[in-house]
């Protein structure tokens, strides 16, 4: 078990550094090709799905059911994988909008979306531990994380929905 979860936290390692260091250098990856589907809602309603499946699997594992937990917390970990696809391909070929609200909404608005940012990078070490605690059966130590990972995954699938609602009328 040691040996498998040194393995483990390799990975966690280069992941939690790889992911983020990937999306902004292709951030700045400009491909010109209309892409067939507007992105924007449909990686919200991902966004959506994530947060949806995080509160059911917290429902699930506070009335034992275990299985369905983990069936509900892979689902939601495919949808934000699934998510940062789109996420990024949108951005690599479309330029970015820009929000056009003014005063107060406007500082609302950024304070969501940085906090939304700094957040979705931090959330994927947290992530990656909680989820390496399930499946190598730590689960004291896996429900020690979780308190902390439910919340920040959460609020960032939250609040990349409340981002898109609120710069929805400008695209």
């Amino acid at each position: 078990m040691e040996t498998t979860a040194k393995k483990y936290n390799i990975w966690i390692i280069i992941l939690s550094i790889a992911i983020p260091v990937v999306v902004a250098i292709l951030f700045t990856v400009k491909i010109d090709v209309q892409l067939p589907v507007f992105l924007p809602p449909i990686y919200a309603t991902l966004n959506a799905f994530t947060a949806l499946m995080l509160v059911l699997a917290f429902w699930a594992v506070k009335n034992q059911k275990i299985a369905l937990h983990e069936k509900l917390m892979k689902t939601a970990i495919g949808f934000s994988v699934l998510f940062l696809v789109l996420y990024v391909a949108y951005h690599m070929t479309s330029d970015s909008t820009k929000f056009g609200g003014e005063g107060t909404i406007k500082t609302v608005y950024f304070v969501i979306l940085i906090t939304h940012i700094i957040l979705s990078v931090i959330v994927i070490p947290f992530v990656l531990v909680t989820y390496v605690r399930a499946i190598t059966n730590q689960v004291e130590l896996h429900k020690k994380i979780a308190r902390f990972t439910f919340p920040l995954w959460l609020y960032v699938a939250v609040t990349g929905v409340v981002v898109y609602v609120m710069i929805s009328p400008y695209y």
